[in-house]
Order: structure tokens, then C-alpha cells, then sequence
């Protein structure tokens, strides 16, 4: 099979979105994989994607979302189990993810590859998953290049470690994200860490 280069890809596209409202792009003439479905955007990838970091606001997964929601709404109603709980003893998922190493994979598609993670990095933008969060929150980074080491990574032969340090918001608040990723297995270890004090305004 020979591969298309970014400048050569004439294929049409065609937005689509899983069951957590996750979105991605795929070849309108290939199947669907399982999980996902089409949004009813079909265009040039570039016009996929531009369709899509304009739709796709919140980064969350829809499982998380809801999980959210419903912990704002019991704290809210005071109900029964939670009328001792201050609402500072509950982390928020920027508090957690900030603790300790957590174990991280990058969010690739269609293709899941060092040479597309490689792309993302060209592109500027990197979405990281940390796999063990409920619902597997994925998060969008904005790539810090002079922080970034890629010394170590052979994207082409898939092996090598990539050092990823980039910036993103999460509920309203600054943060940065360190990941380390092993390219052979496309997993690694990351945390945040905030980069704002709580209740700071974002300029």
C-alpha cells in the first residue's frame, strides 16, 4: 500500500463522533470503526478539522461531563450524604491529575501511530487521555516547543521516548501538562500542574 503524504491527501473526510461526543475525522469510503458514528460534516480533512476544533469546545468526555453535573447538583440540593462535605474537600479533576504520575496516552485518529502523535506536534496541539480517570478524560494540549524534547524519539521507526510539556485550560483554570510517552507502545506517564491561582481570572 503506498502512503499518502500530507500535501497528497485528496481523500474526502467525514466528521465523526463516539459515544462519549468525542470527535475525530475518517475516510468517507472506509467503514465506520465500532463506537463511533458520523456527525453529517464531509469535506477535505483540513476542512474536518477546522470544523471540528470549532465544535468541539469542551474536551471532557460526556461521561465525565455528567458525572460533573450530577456532583454540582447534589452539592446544590445539600441532600442527606453530603450535608458535612465543604465543597473545598472535594478535588477537582485539575487537583487530582496534579498529584503523583498518572498513566497517559496520546488521542490519535484515525491513525494511532508515532508518525501521526509526530503530526499533532507539527500542528501545534496534542490531545492526551489519562487512561484512568473516569471515562478517560482526554485533554487538549497546546504544545510548549521550546519545552518539548523530542531528542529522544524516532517517530519513523515508532521507538524512542517523546518528553511533552504543553498548556491547556481545565474548568476555568491555567494548567500545563508534563507527559512522558513511550512511542513503541504509544503509552507513558503524565500529570498537570496549575499554573494559576484558584479563582485567578484567565487573561
Amino acid at each position: 500500500m503506498t502512503a499518502i503524504s500530507e500535501d497528497e491527501d485528496n481523500r474526502a473526510y467525514a466528521v465523526v463522533v463516539n459515544h462519549e461526543e468525542q470527535y475525530s475525522i475518517w475516510p468517507v469510503d472506509q467503514d465506520l470503526p465500532t463506537g463511533w458514528r458520523t456527525e453529517g460534516t464531509t469535506g477535505s480533512k483540513d476542512a474536518c478539522l477546522d470544523h471540528i476544533e470549532r465544535v468541539w469546545t469542551d474536551m471532557r468526555p460526556l461521561s465525565l461531563r455528567l458525572f460533573m453535573e450530577e456532583q454540582a447538583r447534589r452539592l446544590e440540593a445539600d441532600e442527606p450524604h453530603d450535608q458535612d462535605l465543604e465543597e473545598d474537600e472535594v478535588p477537582s479533576l485539575l487537583d487530582r491529575l496534579a498529584t503523583g504520575d498518572h498513566p497517559v496516552e496520546p488521542g490519535l485518529r484515525p491513525e494511532r501511530t508515532a508518525v501521526a502523535l509526530r503530526e499533532s506536534l507539527e500542528r501545534g496541539y496534542v490531545l492526551v487521555r489519562f487512561t484512568e480517570t473516569r471515562g478517560g478524560s482526554e485533554l487538549g494540549v497546546t504544545v510548549d516547543p521550546e519545552a518539548t524534547d523530542t531528542s529522544a524519539a524516532d517517530f519513523d521507526a515508532g521507538t524512542g521516548t517523546l518528553r511533552l510539556v504543553g498548556d491547556l485550560t481545565l474548568d476555568f483554570e491555567s494548567a500545563r501538562c508534563h507527559a512522558d510517552i513511550d512511542l513503541a507502545t504509544l503509552q507513558g506517564h503524565g500529570r498537570l500542574e496549575r499554573t494559576a491561582p484558584v479563582g485567578q481570572p484567565l487573561t
